[in-house]
């Protein structure tokens, strides 16, 4: 130790005045280097494949659709953004609210920052709804809409068949004659595929093995085993709500293309001509970027594709018992006729 200490003092002794006093000076005023950032590294399987497995949710606060008042605006200022997060947490985090679901959350939040309302009263008043401790803390970005394709942010125009399909689940405030008459999601079916549900049972569990990946939603727990073996779709007479997916990998990217969808698979209005290609992939250690492109020329006239940040959770995906004696679409169907027994008494009285 004293002969490497002896050594040192000795380099030092040849080395220094050979350096100017300028050098010197140069030397004793430098800041230290910054710490090199250890970038971030996609995540693989054993097979190499990236690793796209766990549990991940969708607590996003963007609406799918770029709301009015935002026309023309991709994204917020980071000062906006800040005000929307103060005024969420004012109006959800205490649960004296009621609940809200979807882009309710975002549009009263907006509302209450642009002025144009006050506070948050749930439009379903006629059931009493939630209180806002039902409300999950959501995800904000400063995206103004989940669409990015139209660059509007909005859907594209629907055709006139979907128009009138679009009129028909109007299930809100009109009885049902049976089942049928209700949506896909009352009856415990599905809640369509891709299924964009935020903030409220919207987890989504992924498992990979070489040759397929499993995605399970935890709404209605509908899972969809994608093959990454080249093989065919089916026959396009064979039709399911989930549609028929195959996967591939571009790169680190996992693309997956579906076809052969039932006619309302998909918001209740989609056609047998819906075709969804989506892409997964890891952009940081704890974003899944979801992205999906709609083509169904029997519903939209032209395509729409939309981009989800998906968070990761260390929570599990509990089953959703959604059929075990289905109490909801029953009282649904029992209020139906009472109603229409107070009509009818209504009518009769009139006479």
């Amino acid at each position: 130790m004293h002969l490497r200490n002896l050594t040192f003092l000795a380099v030092a002794a040849v080395v220094l005045p050979l350096l100017s006093g300028q050098a010197i000076a140069q030397s004793l005023n430098a800041k230290p280097a910054k710490a090199a950032t250890q970038a971030w590294t996609t995540p693989r399987t054993v097979e190499g494949q990236p690793d796209l497995q766990g549990v991940w949710a969708n607590n996003s606060a963007t609406p799918l659709e770029r709301p009015k008042i935002l026309e023309g605006r991709a994204f917020l200022t980071e000062q906006e953004l800040a005000a929307l997060k103060k005024k969420a947490g004012e109006l959800f985090d205490n649960g004296n609210s009621d609940a809200a679901f979807g882009d309710t959350v975002y549009e009263s939040v907006l509302a209450n920052v642009k002025g144009i309302k006050s506070g948050f009263k749930s439009t379903d008043g006629g059931t009493g709804d939630y209180s806002s401790v039902w409300t999950v803390a959501r995800d904000w970005d400063n995206r103004t809409s989940l669409i990015t394709d139209p660059s509007d942010g909005r859907l594209p125009p629907m055709t006139p068949e979907g128009e009138k399909r679009l009129a028909a689940t109007s299930f809100l405030g009109r009885g049902a004659a049976g089942p049928e008459d209700r949506s896909l999601s009352e009856r415990c079916i599905t809640y369509g595929s891709p299924q964009m549900i935020a903030g409220y049972q919207s987890f989504y569990q992924i498992v990979q093995n070489p040759t397929s990946v499993v995605m399970l939603t935890e709404m209605i727990h509908d899972a969809r085993v994608i093959p990454l073996d080249a093989r065919p779709h089916v026959s396009s007479n064979i039709q399911t709500w989930n549609g028929d997916p195959r996967g591939h990998w571009e790169g680190d990217t996992l693309v997956v293309d579906s076809t052969n969808y039932k006619p309302g698979a998909f918001r209740n209005v989609s056609t047998e001509k819906l075709h969804v290609i989506e892409r997964f992939t890891r952009t940081g250690p704890d974003t899944l970027q979801w992205q999906f492109t709609i083509d169904d020329p029997g519903t939209w006239t032209k395509p729409w594709t939309a981009m989800i940040s998906l968070r990761p959770s260390k929570k599990i995906v509990y089953e959703y018992a959604c059929h075990e004696g289905n109490y909801g679409l029953m009282d649904i169907l029992a209020g139906a006729r009472r109603e229409d027994q107070a009509k009818a008494e209504k009518t009769s009285q009139a006479k």
